[in-house]
């Protein structure tokens, strides 16, 4: 090639990769990993126009929530979704009162949860496909209280597997290997390929017979948590 020729930079596998001044490059990043902005979130909008009756309390534990009323007779199907949507948020104080909220509800809420479990899927989708890490780790914790937080939850979910288990796929091997080191993300419950696996077994674990074969169909690398007990329960 001479000096004076200007090189083109092509794709590889197309006709201009074949001329003589191509230079070929690789493919562009799928981006898999890229968060994603989120949207304005309708929690934000009910906690500026003061809907949500609690204010911010701080104590030698650190902050909390300071409920003005029982939580228990909160109406779920209106409050609930709307904390579930706030798991999307970054900057305080909207994602305290989200994750606090939620935990909180689902902590005094028992049965009526279940009823409420369809709308609750969208907003656990929407925080998952932010790709953020910080929000991912978040709403895998507030998952895995749901599914403990009454009986029937975890068979409950089998249906939305569709809707929530891509984002594991993608970021089920995002473990961070130092070797001998102290990984102190894991004490913190902040390392989101652990928080996926422990997830996925809970899931399985509470979502009856037809849970791993579902789980099986989105993630298929998942090995089922529950051979062990079953091959002794045969015994």
């Amino acid at each position: 090639m001479s000096k004076g020729t200007k090189q083109i930079k092509a794709l590889g596998f197309t006709v201009k990769s074949t001329m003589k001044n191509a230079v070929v490059v690789g493919p562009p990043s799928a981006g898999a990993f890229k968060e994603r902005p989120s949207k304005f979130t309708a929690f934000r909008a009910a906690y500026e126009r003061g809907e949500f009756p609690m204010a911010l309390d701080c104590d030698s534990k650190g902050n909390c929530i300071a409920w003005k009323v029982d939580i228990g007779k909160l109406d779920y199907n209106y409050y609930l979704p709307l904390f579930f949507d706030g798991l999307c948020e970054t900057v305080h104080p909207y994602e305290f009162f989200a994750c606090q909220g939620a935990h909180d509800m689902l902590a005094h809420g028992g049965p009526k949860t279940l009823h409420v479990i369809h709308q609750l899927v969208i907003p656990i989708k929407n925080a998952l496909n932010t790709r953020n890490r910080k929000v991912i780790c978040t709403t895998l914790k507030v998952l895995q209280h749901l599914i403990i937080c009454t009986e029937g939850v975890g068979e409950a979910l089998v249906p939305y597997y569709r809707q929530i288990l891509p984002i594991f796929n993608i970021f089920k091997n995002m473990n961070t290997n130092c070797g001998d080191g102290i990984e102190y993300s894991q004490q913190k419950r902040e390392n989101i390929g652990d928080l996926i696996k422990e997830t996925l077994e809970m899931l399985e674990r509470h979502g009856g017979p037809h849970a791993f074969i579902n789980i099986k169909y989105m993630v298929p690398t998942y090995s089922s948590c529950m051979i062990g007990s079953l091959h002794k329960t045969h015994l």
